[in-house]
């Protein structure tokens, strides 16, 4: 059986039990929270109120905060992107019959949508950042697509999200907890609910990989091992400003969310030991001596990037981004 076939009938058994998984990771919409719950209702009296009440508390968040904010947010809305290339994925059917697989993508697609909508509009209320430019990013970035090395193969691809979500869960998560430190309970709340979102997405996400390895280890690990010399990048990576080249922003805004503690190289290697254990791939026998070699690259490289991560410096340089005025007042 050829490569790609086999691909195809590992992709097809799991399929069998994606149903199962959308009832069991995902919520349905009349039960899920929506944007709205969490944000002013302007059909309500007091809305006026709430509305000074987050540009009040949004004044005692600094520059690098809102930074992070806006990128997280335009990686959120940047989800047309997402949807296309997981639906492009081998073993996916999208026209005609609807597959398992197409109702995964569809639904998850539904949860997540969720996501900008709530930080975009609570970045309009605030009052603190430039929102045109801010949508002109989120354009460059819808138009600019990305490539995160993972083709159309569906074990690399399922790699991917599973390291992904939970990355997108631990910066969520810290920028509420930065919120929630400078009094600021609505931010901290969404925030929260997010990387409650993600979570649910990364133990999905993490099981269909762990399915395929059962059923064709060897492969899996060889897809792991690619994805890890590859690095994961992240969905932003091809984030810019307006009148600026591709990728031109994502460097400043990576280093803004590690002076902050959103997101660091040392999260990205604690992801990487959480998936090595989580999938027990140091158990595994009968691999092919490619795939046994893969397994002993991903087992030592927490280690040696543990070793590298020592040696790099932070900048402590704040770029000016179009974003967001100095200090965070436009």
């Amino acid at each position: 059986m050829a490569l790609s076939n086999m691909r195809l009938e590992v992709m097809k058994t799991v399929e069998k039990q994606v149903d199962s998984f959308v009832d069991k990771y995902l919520i349905p919409v009349e039960e899920i929270w929506q944007p709205t719950d969490l944000l002013p209702n302007l059909q309500s009296e007091n809305y006026i109120e709430e509305i000074k009440q987050i540009r009040e508390e949004s004044k005692e968040l600094g520059y690098d905060f809102w930074v992070v904010l806006v990128a997280d947010m335009v990686t959120e809305e940047a989800l047309p992107t997402y949807e296309s290339w997981l639906m492009d994925m081998e073993g996916v059917q999208q026209h005609g019959r609807q597959d398992g697989w197409s109702k995964w993508i569809r639904h998850w697609t539904g949860e997540e949508n969720r996501h900008g909508d709530t930080l975009n509009k609570y970045l309009y209320l605030s009052g603190r950042v430039d929102m045109r430019e801010i949508e002109k990013t989120t354009q460059h970035l819808i138009s600019d697509g990305f490539d995160i090395g993972t083709g159309r193969d569906p074990y690399k691809n399922f790699i991917y999200t599973s390291f992904q979500e939970l990355a997108t869960n631990i910066s969520h998560k810290r920028v509420g907890q930065l919120a929630k430190n400078k009094g600021n309970k609505m931010l901290a709340k969404m925030c929260n609910v997010i990387a409650g979102d993600e979570m649910r997405h990364h133990l999905a996400y993490r099981e269909f990989v762990n399915i395929i390895f059962e059923h064709d280890p060897s492969e899996m690990m060889l897809a792991f091992q690619d994805m890890m010399k590859k690095k994961i990048v992240m969905p932003a990576q091809f984030i810019r400003e307006s009148g600026e080249g591709i990728a031109s922003a994502f460097e400043n805004f990576s280093n803004a969310a590690q002076r902050l503690g959103v997101y660091t190289t040392y999260d990205y290697i604690d992801i990487l030991r959480k998936l090595n254990e989580y999938w027990q791939i140091d158990k595994f026998t009968s691999l092919t001596d490619d795939a046994e070699k893969a397994r002993d690259y991903l087992m030592a490289l927490p280690d040696r990037m543990t070793r590298i991560a020592s040696r790099i410096a932070i900048p402590e340089d704040q770029h000016q981004f179009k974003w967001v005025a100095p200090n965070g007042r436009l």
